[in-house]
């Protein structure tokens, strides 16, 4: 299964009269057969899923690059490569991104790396502190293109905050669905944007089940679920990380990126994004190293990977790191493709190896990371210490969420001391 990169419009192209910009068709991954615009996200032909085509024609390098570096300082200096209308920007939406892709000198010290080639691209700076936000602001603007009233998702985490934000903001009511087990950090900042949030007993593949039926039921009339029948716009939004780090390397394609797997999905269209900037002409065409990670306990693409499989076999996650136990992730024979096709790998760490890397980024670059974060890290540590990543080449690793978030992997950190106010308890507890 080849990766898919730009595709153009032809004169065999389905029409729509919805406007989403450069967005041309829905186009199969598998067989490539194109259907209108709309809230579908499966191949009528094979059932294979469907992505966005666009019409790229038109546009020329140098002036696409200068449209772009006089854009907003969000996602929406990127609208002429995504699937959004021309005036997104002045919607109301939460306007995620354009977050610090920071140098991490002093991590880079720890891990061996080359000073001045590791980078940290931290996505905790968000508007509900997530990359979620990226996903869920183009999905609402597919939503409004489709006339849908509420908005919905089956979630992890993250995702159930995001929808509930931009939801608030749009003027959507939201109704999201998580496992019932969530970290109680999440359901709070899911809850606290006023739309019903419901919790199912199972883990998220339960949940995904649940949503999937409930779109073809007479009561999910008029539902956008930003990860089923919007998943096509939805999933561009990760775009927009390759994007970014990108622009702010120089316009330079970065040598090696470590992104975390969920549902893989991320990893693929940031494959997707380094692609497009590439065919037009935006960054120079180089070869880049694209590394998976995901936690042991929830580890299905890692495993295929190290046996050689093209099929991914789905497990039942335990682990930590919730926001990444997808058991049987949707892009995972996509994610093993682009591995194998760009010299990357895909490697998992234990919970212990997870919490030891959150702590590393913090106390080495300030970053307080969630566990997905800490998986990330761990990996891009495992990476090194095997040799499959070269610490003298320029590495982005993603954090893609806020440790505020899940608390309770580092539960046990606290005071270093408790002391009387005065200098000489200061001085007997051995801090002076």
């Amino acid at each position: 299964m080849a990766a898919q990169t730009v595709a153009s419009t032809t004169d065999s192209t389905p029409t729509s009269s919805v406007d989403l910009g450069p967005a041309a068709a829905l186009s199969c991954r598998e067989c490539g057969h194109r259907v209108p615009l709309g809230p579908v996200f499966a191949c009528e032909e094979c059932f294979g899923p469907l992505e966005i085509a666009y019409d790229f024609s038109s546009y020329d390098a140098e002036e696409l690059r200068k449209r772009i570096e006089a854009g907003p300082a969000n996602i929406w200096r990127y609208a002429p490569l995504l699937p959004v209308p021309a005036d997104v920007a002045d919607k109301p939406n939460i306007n995620p991104g354009w977050t610090k892709l920071v140098q991490a000198d002093n991590l880079a010290r720890e891990l061996g790396v080359d000073a001045g080639k590791l980078f940290v691209k931290d996505d905790s700076g968000n508007p509900t502190h997530s990359f979620k936000d990226r996903v869920v602001a183009q999905a609402i603007e597919a939503a409004r293109a489709f006339g849908f009233t509420t908005l919905s998702c089956s979630s992890t985490g993250n995702l159930a905050g995001a929808v509930g934000a931009a939801a608030a903001r749009a003027g959507f009511r939201s109704c999201v669905f998580i496992p019932h087990d969530l970290e109680q950090g999440k359901v709070v900042m899911a809850a606290v944007y006023g739309g019903e949030l419901v919790g199912i007993e199972g883990n998220y593949d339960d949940v995904n089940r649940f949503c999937s039926e409930l779109i073809g039921d007479p009561a999910g009339e008029g539902w956008g679920f930003v990860n089923v029948n919007l998943r096509p716009y939805y999933a561009e939004g990760s775009k927009t990380l390759a994007y970014e780090i990108c622009e702010q390397l120089g316009w330079r394609l970065p040598d090696q990126l470590v992104v975390p797997i969920a549902s893989g999905s991320q990893l693929t269209k940031i494959d997707k994004g380094l692609q497009e900037l590439i065919r037009l002409g935006l960054v120079e065409d180089r070869p880049y190293k694209i590394f998976g990670a995901q936690a042991e306990g929830c580890s299905p693409v890692s495993v295929a990977y190290k046996a050689g499989h093209d099929v991914v076999r789905p497990q039942k996650p335990n682990t930590i790191a919730k926001s990444l136990a997808i058991g049987n992730p949707a892009d995972g024979p996509y994610v093993l493709d682009i591995a194998r096709r760009t010299g990357g790998a895909v490697e998992d760490v234990n919970d212990e190896q997870v919490v030891d890397a959150i702590r590393l980024l913090a106390r080495t670059e300030g970053i307080f990371a969630e566990t997905a974060g800490g998986v990330t890290v761990g990996v891009t540590r495992k990476l090194i210490e095997n040799g499959l990543l070269d610490p003298t080449l320029t590495t982005v690793v993603l954090n893609t969420g806020d440790g505020l978030k899940t608390l309770d992997a580092v539960a046990d950190t606290g005071l270093s001391a408790t002391i009387r106010p005065t200098l000489e308890s200061f001085r007997d507890a051995g801090l002076g």
